[in-house]
């Protein structure tokens, strides 16, 4: 759910980019926060959009989740089959993700062991880290059925 510090941040980054304050970027904003689902498509957004008829389009859609993804509002998540889905960065903490083959699904998962074992991997190697993302393709129960 989007809160008024990412209105604010989005808000920021606009200024500090000389772009123009938009009701459009905006609406696509509260579109996605007031979806249920967390990991959304472009045309998923699309989508919820056009039940509401706000007249944004394609393009302005695709546009607003770049420019959110830049200010630091969403993360975009690209699917190994090319697709990209959206969450809110400030959605919780770290967590990795679970996606399902079949249909898609998403599931946000957090393992300490995991992380310990990705800090002793950077260790061991030299480096110093500062970002990771793991992502584990499989099967979900429901279409292993």
């Amino acid at each position: 759910m989007s809160t008024p510090k990412e209105h604010e941040k989005l808000s920021d980054y606009i200024s500090s980019q000389k772009l123009k304050q938009s009701h459009k970027r905006l609406t696509v904003l509260k579109a996605i926060s007031a979806s249920p689902k967390r990991h959304l498509t472009a045309h998923e957004v699309l989508a919820l959009l056009n039940k509401k008829r706000s007249g944004i389009g394609q393009a302005t859609v695709y546009r607003s989740l770049r420019l959110l993804c830049d200010a630091g509002v969403l993360n975009e998540l690209r699917c190994e089959d090319g697709s990209s889905r959206y969450e809110f960065a400030s959605a919780g903490s770290h967590h990795d993700h679970l996606i399902c083959t079949k249909c898609g699904r998403f599931v946000e998962v957090f393992d300490p062991e995991i992380e310990r074992l990705q800090d002793k991997l950077f260790a061991r190697h030299g480096f110093y880290p500062e970002r990771h993302k793991l992502e584990l393709y499989g099967v979900c129960r429901m279409c292993k059925r």
